[in-house]
């Protein structure tokens, strides 16, 4: 054999490898995810958030939703109403008049040099009566009644930051399997990191933190300059392996209405992408090795089988694709995404071109507006 077929499948081999580490060190964390035992039962007063800019009709369909929580401890929810130019403030205003804990924070001007939502966060996260913040957006609902009450029991003493999971609504569409699957997969990753000490990123769909950590922080200071980034880059400034936890109850998670386009999708994840660069560079190189391993798997697998030695590679492969698959199936099942894994090898084939897809928005500027 030539030298060129022992590199394909020494290469071969350390993707497997590195992909193996990842799955046994990392993933399985989340696959195998026990909620600490409570002792005590415990209801801290809470400040939902939502920044609404012309979402008149998310609003009308999903503050209910937020309203009708079974807590018994006091809460509010605050609205901050961006320069919407639809009917945001009169849907407001019939809200206001049934349920007195709603505080809206109307802003009629744009932050010159603070692109993007962390301007309007910023205003309701100063405006809280309560330490515990408790983030979504308009076009998200609770999955259930006991959303808030989960969702804050993540906290513990010492805790200051509490990652939950923004799920979508099932659909039978194809192109609804591959978002749930990509939001699972993103979730396997910040999820399995969190609980491995190394916490990078939240979601802003389900996401909450103490105001004093943000007080503490300066806020988006240091991000203001990023359009994007008031979810995900100020966790990955804050979060220790100390103050962080996560709650997956799927009481706890919310829900939101999934792109149904596939344009609309891929320009929605490359906005997403674009912030990653400004991760800390420990993270930045965890998960850019992760996704080089999984975008070269396949084309190193074909290449050493061909060059080398077909049933050798077979078996490696084979044993690797297992363990992927019993974690993702554990793992799916924890985040109520169980009805995904059948189609598991799709999805493993999938990550290859999904990498390809949007690796050219890793190098591209974030949009300025964020919406």
């Amino acid at each position: 054999m030539s030298l060129l077929s022992y590199t394909f499948f020494i290469l071969f081999c350390l993707v497997v490898a590195v992909q193996v580490f990842y799955y046994l060190y990392f993933f399985r964390r989340l696959a195998y995810f026990v909620p600490p035992v409570k002792t005590t039962s415990q209801e801290y007063p809470v400040s939902v958030i939502i920044c609404a800019k012309n979402e008149a009709n998310n609003l009308v369909k999903n503050l209910p939703g937020i309203f009708f929580q079974s807590y018994r401890t006091t809460n509010e929810v605050i609205i901050v109403n961006d320069n919407s130019e639809d009917e945001t403030k009169y849907i407001l205003e019939e809200f206001q008049k049934r349920f007195k804990n709603l505080n809206v924070i109307p802003l009629t001007q744009e932050a010159l040099m603070i692109p993007g939502k962390k301007f309007p966060l910023s205003m309701g996260i100063k405006s809280t009566r309560y330490e515990i913040v408790l983030l979504t957006d308009a076009d998200c609902i609770p999955a259930s009644e006991q959303w808030m009450q989960k969702m804050q029991q993540g906290y513990a003493p010492g805790i200051d930051i509490v990652l939950g999971y923004g799920a979508y609504y099932k659909k039978k569409s194809l192109l609804n399997k591959f978002i749930r699957f990509e939001t699972f997969h993103t979730a396997l990753q910040y999820f399995s990191f969190a609980l491995a000490g190394m916490p990078y990123m939240g979601v802003g769909r389900n996401l909450s933190y103490k105001r004093n950590i943000f007080i503490r922080n300066k806020g988006f200071s240091s991000i203001n300059h990023v359009p994007g980034g008031d979810d995900d880059l100020f966790i990955n400034k804050v979060a220790t392996s100390k103050n962080t936890a996560i709650v997956i109850d799927k009481d706890a998670h919310t829900l939101s209405e999934p792109k149904t386009s596939w344009s609309e999708w891929i320009k929605q994840k490359n906005r997403h992408y674009t912030t990653s660069r400004y991760y800390r560079r420990s993270h930045k190189f965890l998960l850019g090795l992760y996704s080089l391993t999984n975008f070269l798997m396949y084309p190193l697998a074909i290449l050493a089988a061909f060059f080398f030695n077909w049933w050798l590679v077979l078996i490696i492969f084979l044993v690797r694709l297992a363990i992927v698959a019993f974690v993702w199936n554990k793992s799916m099942n924890q985040l109520n995404e169980g009805d995904l894994w059948p189609y598991f090898l799709l999805f493993d084939v999938w990550m290859m071109i999904y990498y390809l897809l949007f690796m050219p928005s890793l190098f591209k500027k974030p949009a300025k507006k964020w919406k």
